[in-house]
């Protein structure tokens, strides 16, 4: 359950913020909703927002076929990132202001899914991440919705993490000075009210999954 660090996917600035622990990979990209995926079109690289799921040791993408960004990433290396922001970080000096915050960079080749059952796995991981039980509550992709949707698989063999937590790390003669504010300011997501769909029938009521997610 430990990361392997390859080359490229050690932390070397800040090192002792990495993470080894392959179970804190799991739970950053368990909690955020959106990476960025890093791609190269024409030569020049290309960073999209995107959501994703996950299956194991698997992250799957997905978008339209028409996307050249997919059609480009697809057989080729790739790199995501994730990244939840806990607090702002006030220090006594601008130079040491910073975030606390819990990240991942991943690489690796992105694989194009062809397995129609595999392309299903992934299309389910994809929206019960973003959207907790609706696989099982909404209707299923068509075989034409399918056919006009890539799916991509990346491996998570070779990923590095990275946290900050804490207060700021100002300098000696700046906490003896004490002529600044310094500490943490939280950043939290929270869910709203369910805000139903003006077209559903009145007195629909919101399905349990939803509900959850709330609570």
């Amino acid at each position: 359950m430990t990361l392997s660090p390859t080359p490229r996917s050690t932390v070397r600035r800040n090192s002792r913020r990495a993470r080894t622990d392959r179970a804190e990979l799991y739970a950053l990209l368990d909690e955020a909703l959106i990476c960025h995926l890093g791609v190269l079109i024409d030569g020049a690289p290309v960073v999209l927002p995107t959501g994703y799921g996950r299956i194991d040791d698997v992250l799957y993408l997905h978008g339209s076929v028409a996307a050249r960004s997919l059609a480009a990433a697809a057989e080729l290396p790739v790199s995501v990132a994730v990244t939840l922001v806990d607090g702002v970080v006030y220090a006594r000096s601008s130079f040491h202001c910073s975030m606390n915050y819990r990240s991942s960079v991943l690489h690796g080749a992105a694989r194009r899914v062809t397995d129609p059952d595999e392309v299903l796995r992934g299309l389910a991981a994809l929206t019960d991440h973003l959207a907790p039980g609706t696989w099982a509550h909404a209707r299923t992709p068509t075989r034409k919705e399918i056919a006009a949707t890539t799916v991509l698989a990346l491996d998570l063999a070779e990923a590095s993490v990275k946290m900050r937590s804490g207060p700021p790390a100002d300098d000696a003669e700046d906490v003896e000075a004490g002529t600044a504010w310094a500490g943490v300011l939280p950043v939290r997501t929270v869910w709203g009210a369910p805000e139903p769909c003006p077209l559903l029938p009145d007195e629909t009521p919101v399905p349990p999954h939803v509900l959850d997610r709330v609570r």
